[in-house]
C-alpha cells in the first residue's frame, strides 16, 4: 500500500506538483485530429492537467491551443472566430496567433503597443498518427515527440480511439499493467476464449494459469514486465508487457499479429483520457479489423458524441446479471467497458492506504515507484531522461511460448533490438 503522502503525490497533476510537472516535460496526446477536420474549423474545449484550453487549426493547417480565457476580461475563447492563422475573442476582438502573440486589438487606439506587451498560454502542439501531440513544459527542454510505433505509421496500419475515463489516471495504468485479471474479468464461463480487439484470441493458458509470476525489469524508457504460465511440462507462456513513461502501455501481442496499446493523460486529478490503439507494424488493418474495433467488444469502447462511454457508471455499465450468470464473468459487453467499470468504481481517486497488495501486483509496485523516483528526482532538478529520447520508445510487446530453461528478456531482445536497460 501507498502512504496518504505517496498517493497524493501521484495521483496530483495540476501545475506545480511532482506529477504536473513531470508529466509536463513529455508530449502529451491531447486530442484526435478528427476532431479538428479543417482549416479555419469551429474550435474546440480541451483540458489537459488541470488547465482549461482550447484548440484550433488555423487556416495553414497548423493547430494551435491557447488558454481558454481571454487574457483582457477572461471570456471563453471557445466562443472565438477562427480565421487568418488566428483565434479572436468575439468579447472585444482581441486576436491571437499560434503562439499566444496578440497580433490585433481593434478596441484600443491604432498607435498603441499595448498588443505588443501582451502573450496569452500558448502551447506547441503536433499533428501525427492521427493524434494532436501537446507539449506543455518548459519551452528550452521541449523535445522531440517519441517514436511509437503506431504514431509513426501510415493511417491505413493503426485505428486509434479514445473515451472519457471518470477517475484519477493512475487507476487506468494500474490496470493495464495487471496481467492477471484478464483471466477473471475479460473470461468467458465455459473456457472458450475472449477475442480481443486485435483480433486474437486470450491464450487458452491464461484461463487455465489464472496465477501468472510476474518479473519486472527497470528500462531506460519505463518497464519491461514479464508474466509468465504454465503451458506444458517443459514450457512457459510469456505475456510480455512494456509501460512507457510517463502514462503508455503496450498489450502483449502474437507475432505477426496486430498490436495494442493504451496511454491515460490526466484531464484533471478526477478524470483522464483514456486512449486506446491498435496497429499492424507490416500491413494495413483490414475492414473485418476494423470493423471488429468498432463493434465495442474489445478495448475500443462505444462512446457518444463528447467521447463518454454509451455504457457508464449511470447505467451501471449496462450489465447483464443473466449473461454474468451463464456466459461472461463480468456480465459487462466490451474489454474497454469491463475495465472502466471496475476503475471508475474504485472512486475518482482511490485511497491506496487501504489496498492489500499481492505477488500478481508486482508491476503495478514497480510503476508506482519508478514514478514517485522521477518525480522526486525531478524536485531535485534532474530531468527525466526518457522524455529527451525518443528513440527509447522503439520497443514492441510480445506474447510467446518457449522452454522453461529459455530467457524471456533474450527473446525480447530479438524482438526489439532497441531495448535498453538501466
Amino acid at each position: 500500500m501507498l502512504s496518504t503522502a505517496e498517493n497524493e503525490f501521484l495521483t496530483r497533476t495540476d501545475r506545480g506538483t511532482p506529477m504536473g510537472e513531470l508529466f509536463r516535460r513529455f508530449w502529451l496526446p491531447a486530442f484526435l485530429s478528427s476532431e479538428l477536420p479543417e482549416s479555419d474549423c469551429p474550435p474546440i474545449r480541451i483540458k489537459l492537467l488541470g488547465e482549461k484550453l482550447v484548440a484550433f487549426r488555423g487556416t495553414t493547417g497548423e493547430v494551435g491551443l491557447l488558454g481558454e480565457h481571454c487574457p483582457h476580461r477572461g471570456a471563453s475563447l471557445f466562443f472565438g472566430r477562427n480565421e487568418e492563422c488566428g483565434l479572436r475573442c468575439v468579447y472585444h476582438g482581441w486576436k491571437f496567433d499560434l503562439a499566444g502573440r496578440c497580433v490585433e486589438m481593434p478596441n484600443e487606439p491604432a498607435e498603441s503597443n499595448f498588443k505588443d506587451k501582451i502573450h496569452h498560454t500558448a502551447y506547441p502542439c503536433v499533428d501525427r498518427g492521427g493524434v494532436v501531440w501537446a507539449y506543455m513544459g518548459p519551452p528550452a527542454l521541449q523535445p522531440e515527440l517519441p517514436a511509437i510505433e503506431w504514431s509513426l505509421l501510415p493511417a491505413k496500419q493503426r485505428y486509434v480511439s479514445k473515451r472519457l475515463q471518470e477517475s484519477n489516471y493512475l487507476q487506468g495504468i494500474e490496470g493495464g499493467l495487471d496481467s492477471s485479471h484478464i483471466s477473471f474479468l475479460h473470461s468467458n464461463l465455459h473456457g472458450d476464449r475472449q477475442t480481443q480487439a486485435s483480433g486474437t484470441a486470450v491464450s487458452s493458458t491464461v484461463q487455465a494459469d489464472k496465477h501468472p509470476h510476474f518479473e519486472v525489469l527497470e528500462t531506460a524508457y519505463g518497464l519491461l514486465i514479464g508474466a509468465r504460465r504454465n503451458a506444458t511440462p517443459d514450457e512457459y507462456y510469456w505475456r510480455v508487457s512494456q509501460f512507457l513513461l510517463p502514462f503508455h502501455q503496450m498489450i502483449p501481442a502474437a507475432k505477426g499479429a496486430p498490436v495494442s496499446g493504451h496511454a491515460w493523460v490526466p484531464i484533471d486529478d478526477e478524470s483522464c483520457w483514456a486512449w486506446n490503439m491498435t496497429w499492424h507494424p507490416d500491413r494495413p488493418l483490414g475492414a473485418d479489423d476494423i470493423a471488429r474495433y468498432r463493434s465495442g467488444n474489445g478495448i475500443h469502447a462505444t462512446v457518444d458524441a463528447r467521447f463518454r462511454g454509451v455504457a457508464n457508471k449511470d447505467n451501471d455499465y449496462l450489465i447483464d446479471r443473466e449473461k454474468q450468470r451463464t456466459e461472461t464473468f463480468s456480465g459487462i459487453r466490451g474489454i474497454g467497458e469491463q475495465d472502466m467499470a471496475c476503475q471508475e468504481s474504485m472512486g475518482p481517486i482511490y485511497d491506496r492506504t487501504q489496498e492489500h497488495l499481492g505477488a500478481s501486483d508486482a508491476a503495478v509496485i514497480a510503476m508506482r515507484r519508478l514514478l514517485l523516483k522521477l518525480g522526486q528526482q525531478l524536485q531535485a532538478g534532474v530531468e527525466p531522461a526518457a522524455a529527451s529520447h525518443p528513440d527509447l520508445y522503439r520497443v514492441r510487446s510480445a506474447a510467446f511460448t518457449i522452454p522453461r530453461e529459455q530467457s524471456w528478456v533474450e527473446v525480447m531482445r530479438e524482438e526489439a533490438p532497441a531495448l535498453a536497460f538501466r
